[in-house]
């Protein structure tokens, strides 16, 4: 059997890209976006336990940075099925050597890319067009009393994101900036 995903690192502890490989021909193509047998390294004992759909209509619109605090931290596998997207993933472990460094991705529908954020991340991005559509795995349920997140404007962060901030909800766009106490997540 052929792999159909190719792992790649990224340049924060943890964090992976995944290249998935579609299959295909003149009729279309088959793409396998998960295999608990192929990806059992990235997980690690974990399961995916949740899967999430997101359509925002509008480019330019941030949506994030969130994380859930342990015990319910999770990781997750996003992918783009429809547009383009500048995905971010902040590293938050208090221990780790990327401690608060970002890395942003371009996921499409048409470079075949996941970013696999591990426990103790945060998570946000901007969409470069209209109507792009988002497919999130995680490996720990949705807990609204675990719930949490940065500010993505956040000049301790400086975040690049590629187009003029908009589109924030209210409640990310209310998120506090860090300061000096921020002491990161413990895993």
């Amino acid at each position: 059997m052929s792999a159909r995903f190719e792992i790649l690192p990224a340049p924060l502890a943890d964090l992976r890209v995944l290249q998935r490989k579609p299959l295909g021909d003149s009729r279309g193509y088959l793409e396998r976006l998960f295999c608990l047998q192929e990806l059992a390294e990235i997980l690690d004992e974990r399961h995916i336990v949740q899967i999430n759909h997101t359509l925002t209509a509008s480019r330019g619109t941030v949506r994030g940075m969130h994380f859930q605090h342990p015990p319910h931290a999770e990781t997750k596998f996003v992918s783009c099925l429809r547009g383009e997207v500048f995905d971010v993933a902040v590293d938050l472990r208090r221990d780790s050597p990327t401690f608060l460094r970002w890395h942003g991705e371009i996921l499409s529908a048409d470079n075949y890319r996941a970013l696999v954020i591990p426990e103790g991340f945060a998570h946000g991005f901007q969409t470069l067009c209209d109507d792009c559509e988002m497919l999130y795995l995680h490996t720990a349920a949705y807990n609204a009393l675990a719930e949490d997140g940065l500010n993505a404007q956040d000049p301790h962060l400086a975040i690049n994101w590629p187009l003029r901030v908009q589109g924030q909800s209210t409640r990310d766009a209310n998120h506090s900036m860090l300061n000096t106490d921020f002491a990161g997540i413990t895993l």
